[in-house]
């Protein structure tokens, strides 16, 4: 009898960049960070102490370079202005701390603390939102060392993995050595960690059925500013006071630092069914959609385009495209398409290929950067709502877009959905009038956020649905959490006195300098 096969397992992963010099080659001038003015002196003798503590700290020019970007296309742009006295990395810190272990994440914290350093935790640094950049400089902390599955709980489905796991490794393992999927597939997935899904409440390709990865959460372990290691849920549900889990899922490492995690997973599914159909407009479909789900309905794909980007992305012309794919026990599969099938029953029946052609493409981020080297100013932007605004959210989004100089194209696409409302992902670009200008560039992707959010608060709708905020959304938050602003400010001050986690980032204030931005 042939022995099968060890399943892969996890191994420390490194960053993907989203420019593909971005990894500095020996002897090549770094530009400055673009906020050098608010960058934090390390201490005398601090790199020292931090060797005592953690047992990988770097402070090569090349290796604190890498660590000052990641998928934010703001950054990108600032790093392709073709003026070299104007180039800058988003951001540059002074230390790069590489711990393999949760007590060294605390010890590291700890000392930042002590001798208030800013500390940026990060590790495949996929993020858009510029959350990862360590903008005041200090000690970037990359998680990529602190990896792999701990235990499989496989009566109950609970996974216990470290943060800095990979996503693709980390469901590779799962299915092959456990016969088990997590169900979140983020397009970001083999470049982004289960601590990054965390720390911005991400969203996977199939959520509409699995789920958000904050549905997939049952506990956390995580490093505290002091040192401390908290550890947090553990049970299916609870009544024990509020839910301290979900206080760290989505902090970005404003608040804590997550080291390990306890997430809920299934059996790997037992059957498939695949449909697309066309409607006659985007209002149309989103109407589909609603009464779907409210048949209590979840498949685990329903994406829906708007005809631009049906003709784009689908090549189907005067059709908003509605993509569906469900996977499940085949009752569940067969009853889910039975619903879908008749709440489109106006629509037309497209090829189903379209789903296959799609699953093919649907991880494919190689254009972002590509595009961006030839001077467009491009970027997506997601944000959910109630269905009671969502048709008119996506048209005051698309007509602040349009107003917007040398805007060429903004679309959208509806693509995960709950019972009461869904996530509107839209996208845009733009040629400025001097696509060569660095700050004409910026300008015009601020003019951008700016324009289209500022339809988003006018609804009522939600900043962000799985991005998160980190620098970009930062101008935002006071505006989009209200009276809410100060109790988010009252647990950082407890959790963080010294205001060294992330500083910069959520909305938050500190003891750092302000940045002159934007």
């Amino acid at each position: 009898m042939t022995t099968p096969p060890e399943p892969p397992r996890p191994t420390p992963g490194r960053p993907t960049p989203l420019l593909a010099d971005v990894r500095c080659s020996p002897g090549l001038a770094i530009p400055p960070p673009r906020f050098a003015d608010a960058v934090v002196d390390l201490p005398e003798g601090f790199v020292a102490e931090l060797r005592r503590v953690c047992d990988m700290v770097d402070t090569e020019d090349r290796a604190r370079a890498e660590a000052g970007v990641d998928w934010w296309p703001l950054g990108a742009l600032w790093m392709l202005d073709q003026d070299d006295h104007s180039r800058r990395l988003p951001s540059l810190p002074g230390v790069v701390a590489r711990p393999s272990r949760a007590e060294e994440v605390g010890a590291v914290l700890r000392l930042c603390s002590e001798h208030r350093v800013p500390v940026t935790p990060a590790a495949g640094r996929s993020g858009v939102c510029g959350a990862a950049l360590p903008i005041h400089g200090g000690v970037a902390l990359d998680l990529c060392a602190l990896s792999g599955i701990v235990g499989v709980d496989g009566l109950s489905g609970v996974v216990d993995v470290r943060a800095g796991t990979f996503g693709d490794r980390f469901e590779a393992e799962l299915r092959a050595g456990h016969g088990l999927t997590l169900g979140h597939w983020p397009q970001s997935m083999a470049l982004s960690t289960v601590g990054g899904w965390l720390a911005c409440r991400s969203a996977g390709q199939f959520s509409t059925r699995y789920g958000k990865i904050e549905d997939m959460v049952v506990g956390l372990e995580v490093a505290m500013a002091d040192g401390s290691l908290v550890r947090t849920g553990g049970s299916p549900r609870a009544a024990v006071g509020p839910d301290l889990t979900q206080l760290f899922v989505g902090s970005e490492g404003t608040l804590g630092v997550i080291t390990r995690a306890l997430l809920r997973c299934r059996p790997l599914p037992a059957a498939e069914a695949r449909a697309a159909y066309g409607f006659a407009d985007f209002v149309s479909g989103i109407d589909a959609c609603r009464h779907i789900l409210r048949r209590g309905a979840t498949p685990a794909v329903l994406r829906l385009y708007d005809p631009a980007e049906s003709a784009r992305s689908h090549h189907v012309n005067d059709k908003a495209v509605l993509l569906v794919l469900d996977e499940a026990d085949p009752a569940i599969v067969a009853a889910t398409m039975g619903i879908v099938a008749e709440e489109c029953a106006d629509a037309v029946r497209l090829d189903a290929a379209l789903v296959e052609q799609w699953m093919g493409h649907r991880n494919d981020v190689a254009a972002l950067g590509a595009l961006l080297a030839k001077g467009w100013v491009v970027d997506t932007m997601e944000v959910s709502g109630p269905w009671s605004i969502l048709t008119d959210l996506y048209r005051g989004m698309l007509d602040a877009l349009g107003s917007v100089e040398g805007m060429r194209s903004a679309s959208a696409h509806l693509s995960h959905s709950y019972l009461d409302g869904a996530c509107l992902y839209v996208t845009f670009a733009a040629r400025p009038p001097d696509p060569a200008s660095g700050p004409a560039r910026e300008q015009c992707y601020l003019d951008a956020w700016n324009a289209a959010t500022g339809a988003v608060q006018a609804s009522g709708a939600a900043l962000s649905h799985h991005h998160g905020i980190g620098l970009n959304r930062h101008r935002f938050m006071a505006d989009a959490l209200g009276s809410a602003l100060p109790v988010l400010n009252a647990v950082k001050s407890a959790l963080d006195p010294a205001g060294v986690l992330n500083p910069g980032k959520l909305g938050q204030t500190g003891p750092f300098a302000d940045l002159d931005w934007p």
